[in-house]
């Protein structure tokens, strides 16, 4: 049985109750997990009961934090809960406008850092792995769900699976899709320089004759009802018979039309997945792009992003109000979980 641990807060901004603020529950956890030889650093986000101090989640010199209750009771009532894994270099943390907005709305929200294709730890040859990146989430799920702390408070019947970009395909491959390492390989040679999870791999000298065996695991947990992947990878490479076989409702959101990522596109002009899907529906948010997805950035953070040379993820389409994108995105998952 894995067993849940506390964990100390750190890295955030610490301040005095403010009882005029609305804000969600936070806590942090650790996460033994069999598959790892290190516990996994995980997050809870859920509607609170009572107010403890504000803790501001997530910010830095770039992005823009989301605040928190930290550590207060959780509210009375059972909530559905999504179990949410974050993209290739990214963290639970830095996507935390959204856990914090869904937990407003009255769900709790699961989250980890997976080693090895998370911040200051993201190997092209690791992020491959997605057996563990999977198996993560369902050993979190495990702990949470020992917790009385928490688990009293989980509707086990409204669980579902949530993630972007590389965490899409997590989320997908609990909900029961797998994927081909010789359709992914093929992929990448027709995609060329315009994939950009395939240039990322290449930097890394992955050899994609030879991904590793996990890539192609069946990874579905049954405790999982639906589930959301926001401009998910691989999906050029889920087997048919996968496809056919995961009739659970499916949430695809893609992020932007003239902008849209090529490797993240499952219409009918991409992988055409949300078609092939027994119980898809599709939703395209416009104008954005894939980066749009990730925190508000900060006034400098543009600035500061081109100082160190890295990628542009501050730079939206034209038209593009990031905030809106998210309050999107919250709605059509709120929609669609029905909370």
């Amino acid at each position: 049985m894995k067993k849940l641990l506390s964990a100390f807060l750190i890295g955030m901004g610490l301040t005095g109750v403010a009882m005029a603020e609305p804000y969600a529950g936070y806590d942090r956890l650790t996460v033994k997990a069999d598959h790892r030889p290190s516990v996994l650093a995980a997050s809870v986000w859920y509607p609170a009961g009572t107010p403890t101090y504000r803790g501001l989640v997530g910010d830095n010199a770039v992005f823009q934090g989301s605040s928190a209750y930290v550590g207060a009771a959780v509210a009375e009532g059972r909530f559905p809960l999504f179990v949410l894994s974050h993209g290739s270099g990214g963290n639970m943390d830095a996507i935390s406008w959204l856990s914090s907005a869904l937990a407003m709305r009255g769900a709790m929200v699961l989250a980890v850092n997976h080693p090895g294709s998370t911040s200051g730890d993201s190997s092209p040859r690791r992020s491959l792995r997605l057996d563990e990146r999977a198996a993560d989430l369902s050993a979190a799920l495990d702990a949470l769900l020992d917790e009385p702390a928490f688990a009293d408070h989980v509707d086990r019947s409204r669980i579902a699976a949530l993630g972007f970009s590389l965490g899409g395909a997590t989320a997908l491959n609990l909900a029961g899709l797998r994927f081909d390492r010789d359709a992914y390989a093929a992929y990448c040679a027709w995609i060329g320089d315009e994939g950009q999870d395939c240039v990322f791999f290449a930097k890394g000298g992955v050899d994609l004759e030879a991904l590793p065996e996990g890539f192609g695991a069946a990874l579905r947990d049954d405790r999982i009802g639906q589930a959301i992947a926001i401009d998910p990878g691989m999906t050029y490479a889920a087997t048919p018979e996968s496809i056919a076989r995961t009739e659970m409702p499916v949430l695809l959101i893609n992020l932007g039309r003239t902008h849209l990522f090529k490797a993240a596109n499952v219409g009918q002009d991409g992988s055409d997945l949300a078609e092939k899907l027994p119980s898809a529906v599709l939703k395209t948010i416009a104008p954005a792009h894939h980066f749009t997805f990730l925190a508000e950035c900060k006034a400098e953070g543009a600035a500061m992003l081109a100082a160190e040379k890295d990628d542009p993820v501050c730079d939206d389409p034209e038209g593009t109000d990031r905030a809106a994108v998210h309050e999107a995105i919250v709605d059509e998952i709120v929609a669609f979980a029905g909370l």
